[in-house]
C-alpha cells in the first residue's frame, strides 16, 4: 500500500467536503457585516478546519482499529471506517501520527487566531480541540454527547469560529446560521450509526441508536431535519438572516425522502443505504445554499 493511499484512506477524503461547506457558511455570515474580508485569513481558517476534520477522522480510524471495532463492522459507503488498518495493521502508528500532526496544525492555527483576535476566541478553540481529541475514546460512550458533538464541531464551532476570525466579533447571524449544520451534521452521524449498532455495542459505545433503537432514532432523525429548516426560517423571520437564504430550504426535496426512508428501512441497512446518501447531500448542500443566499442578499 502506497503512503498516498494510506493517507487518503485514513483521513476519509470523501467526507472532508463537509468542512468547506461549513466554513463557507461562516464566510456567508461574515461578509455582509464587514466592509473587508481577508482572503488570506479565510484560507488559513479553512486549513485549520480541514486539519481538525482530518485529525478526528484519523483518531477515529486508529481507536476503532485498536478497540477491535473495525474487525466487526459491516462497511458501507457511509459508515464502518475506511478499512485501511484492518487490511494493513502495521500502519497503525502512521495513522496515529497523521492524527497527532494535524491536531498540532490545528493548535498552531488556533494560537495564531487567538493572538490576532483576542481572548474571546479561546472558548471556541478549547472546545473544538477537546471535541477532536475526545470524540472517539470518550464522547462516543455517552449518548447525548455523542449525538450533539459532531454538530457542535461543524456548526457553532466551525461556522461561528470562521465568522469571528474574519470579523473579530460574535454575531447573532453566525449563531443562527450555525444551527443549520448543527442539526444536519448531528443527523448525518446519527443515521450513519445505524449499520454499526451491534458492533458499537460490543466495544462499549453507547450512542442513541444503541440506547433507544433504530426505529425511534429514525423519528429523532426526522425531527433534527425539521429543526435545521426551522433554523433557516426563524433566522429570516427575526431578520438575522437575509430572505435570500431561504434557498437553503430547497434541499427539503432530498430531506423528505431521506426521513421517510430512514423510518421505513431503519432495520434494513441495505435498503437504508440510498437514504444515507441523500442525507449526506442534504448536510453538504444546505449550508452552501444558505451561504450563497447570504452573500447575494
Amino acid at each position: 500500500m502506497s503512503k498516498l493511499n494510506l493517507f487518503l484512506g485514513s483521513i476519509r477524503l470523501p467526507f472532508l467536503i463537509l468542512t468547506p461547506s461549513c466554513v463557507f457558511l461562516g464566510l456567508g455570515t461574515a461578509l455582509p457585516s464587514t466592509q473587508h474580508v481577508s482572503l488570506s485569513l479565510f484560507i488559513v481558517a479553512l486549513i485549520g478546519a480541514v486539519s481538525a476534520h482530518i485529525s478526528v477522522n484519523a483518531f477515529n480510524e486508529y481507536f476503532d482499529f485498536k478497540s477491535g471495532l473495525d474487525f466487526t463492522t459491516e462497511r458501507t459507503p457511509f459508515s464502518g471506517g475506511s478499512g485501511v488498518l484492518p487490511a494493513h495493521p502495521h500502519y497503525a502508528r502512521q495513522v496515529l501520527g497523521i492524527a497527532c500532526a494535524t491536531f498540532a496544525i490545528t493548535c498552531v492555527i488556533g494560537l495564531y487566531f487567538l493572538y490576532l483576535r483576542g481572548i474571546a476566541l479561546l472558548p471556541l478553540g478549547l472546545l473544538g480541540l477537546f471535541t477532536v481529541a475526545a470524540y472517539t475514546p470518550w464522547l462516543a460512550r455517552h449518548p447525548f454527547l455523542c449525538l450533539i458533538a459532531p454538530g457542535a464541531g461543524f456548526g457553532p464551532l466551525m461556522v461561528m469560529g470562521t465568522d469571528f476570525v474574519l470579523t473579530g466579533a460574535y454575531s447573532w447571524s453566525a449563531f443562527t446560521a450555525s444551527l443549520i449544520p448543527f442539526f444536519l451534521v448531528n443527523d448525518l452521524l446519527l443515521l450513519n450509526q445505524f449499520p454499526d449498532v451491534d458492533a458499537d455495542r460490543r466495544v462499549g459505545r453507547k450512542n442513541i441508536p444503541i440506547v433507544i433503537g433504530r426505529r425511534r432514532s429514525s423519528i429523532l432523525f426526522g425531527l433534527l431535519l425539521l429543526f435545521a429548516y426551522l433554523s433557516i426560517a426563524a433566522g429570516v423571520y427575526y431578520n438575522v438572516l437575509s430572505g435570500t437564504s431561504l434557498i437553503g430550504l430547497g434541499t427539503a426535496v432530498l430531506a423528505l425522502p431521506a426521513a421517510f426512508g430512514a423510518y421505513r428501512y431503519a432495520e434494513d441497512i441495505k435498503r437504508l443505504s440510498p437514504y444515507m446518501g441523500l442525507n449526506v447531500a442534504v448536510a453538504v448542500i444546505t449550508p452552501v445554499l444558505v451561504a450563497i443566499g447570504l452573500l447575494v442578499g
